[in-house]
């Protein structure tokens, strides 16, 4: 009697132990391709995303992040519509023949130049979550320049105001004449031609060697970037006030579309659910780390912050009026955006919306749980990206 209730013990423990196994092989790693390097702001927040991917999914669905390793910005997206990640942090205004539409709303960014101080320290909040509702929820033609590179957006960021860091001062117009400016977007560099400045386009890989080898005066890039890119060596002169703008071309988890169509409808509420905490985590600490990294270069390396003249601030908010017609029949005749003009309308409305629904947020759960609420909840997993 003994000998048999071992043997059914043991044929118990032996059946539990392969319903474990057999559990455990169902389970699935997704691979996550980011440009930026190792223990970067954005890299901590792809491993949080990994981490509520799995904890959403009770470890039935992973993320493997790759920093700097599987595919840089210039690789990523061709990388994620071929299979070589799963999925990829994409810089839209790199590519923009592929992603017209969100490029259009993105350049405009420099908007905020024009927006009450109220929403000071928290520009980049208000534009991502104005980026996701129109995107995500408003602009089938953004989703169908993803589907055309065998992608699905899932969640999108953006940074704090962009500033000139360079290795001279530079805070009028006659400073800004002649300056090589490193900068993210066609935005940004036809305000550089505007002021008599040259636009160099390189990745954001390539702007610490730039600045090393004199290839650019100042690199356009937010403040805690500095650290992130490895330009905190090179910097001597910031002038935070200017251009402003931020970098809003941030397809934060594109999917390949393959890969999300694969997975199930809980999975990819999950992968939503998580998007919104990393779309929130990007701009919140960016804006956290802003004066923290301000204050570090100008103590640890004796950088000198400037304001700018007011005179050329006053410039540049005239720019961003006209600009924004320019970037409309730019787009119309150029990249094929045949209702551009309307989009712009439609997003500013979007905006100005988002510019009072961050007010009074103070945490990144807050901001969270207002992209949530506002729009990725909205999404409708059983069509999106199908």
């Amino acid at each position: 009697m003994k000998m048999k209730t071992l043997a059914r013990a043991t044929l118990a423990t032996l059946m539990s132990a392969g319903l474990l196994m057999a559990g455990q092989a169902q389970a699935r790693q997704l691979t996550y391709a980011m440009g930026f390097p190792p223990n970067s702001d954005s890299d901590i927040a792809g491993q949080h995303f990994a981490e509520t991917v799995s904890e959403l999914t009770d470890g039935d669905l992973t993320v493997k992040v790759f920093a700097l390793s599987l595919l840089n910005f210039a690789e990523t997206p061709g990388g994620v519509r071929d299979g070589m990640a799963d999925m990829g942090y994409v810089l839209t205004p790199y590519f923009p023949n592929q992603f017209p539409h969100m490029n259009l709303v993105a350049e405009a960014s420099m908007l905020i130049n024009l927006m009450d101080d109220s929403l000071r320290g928290r520009e980049g909040y208000a534009y991502v979550g104005a980026m996701a509702e129109f995107v995500l929820l408003n602009c089938p033609d953004c989703l169908a320049d993803m589907e055309k590179e065998n992608q699905v957006m899932t969640s999108n960021a953006g940074s704090s105001p962009y500033g000139l860091t360079c290795t001279k001062p530079v805070t009028n117009r006659e400073q800004l004449e002649g300056a090589r400016l490193r900068v993210a977007g066609s935005h940004w560099s036809r305000w550089a031609q505007a002021f008599g400045a040259t636009p160099v386009t390189l990745s954001s890989n390539e702007a610490a060697e730039a600045l090393s080898q004199g290839v650019v005066d100042c690199v356009v890039i937010s403040a805690p970037e500095l650290t992130n890119l490895g330009l905190f060596e090179h910097v001597t002169d910031i002038t935070m006030s200017i251009p402003g703008g931020i970098f809003a071309g941030t397809a934060t988890t594109n999917m390949n579309r393959d890969t999300w169509q694969s997975l199930s409808e809980s999975e990819r509420q999950a992968i939503l659910k998580a998007g919104s905490r990393l779309a929130a985590e990007i701009p919140y600490v960016y804006h956290d780390r802003e004066q923290k990294v301000l204050a570090r270069i100008r103590d640890e390396r004796g950088a000198k912050l400037h304001e700018a003249d007011p005179e050329l601030l006053a410039e540049i908010r005239d720019f961003v009026r006209t600009d924004l017609e320019r970037m409309a029949e730019f787009y119309r005749t150029e990249r094929g955006v045949e209702n551009s003009a309307e989009m712009l309308a439609r997003f500013q409305e979007i905006l100005e919306k988002w510019s009072g629904l961050v007010t009074e947020v103070d945490s990144h759960d807050e901001l969270a749980q207002l992209y949530w609420d506002e729009v990725y909840s909205k999404i409708d997993v059983t069509t999106h990206g199908m």
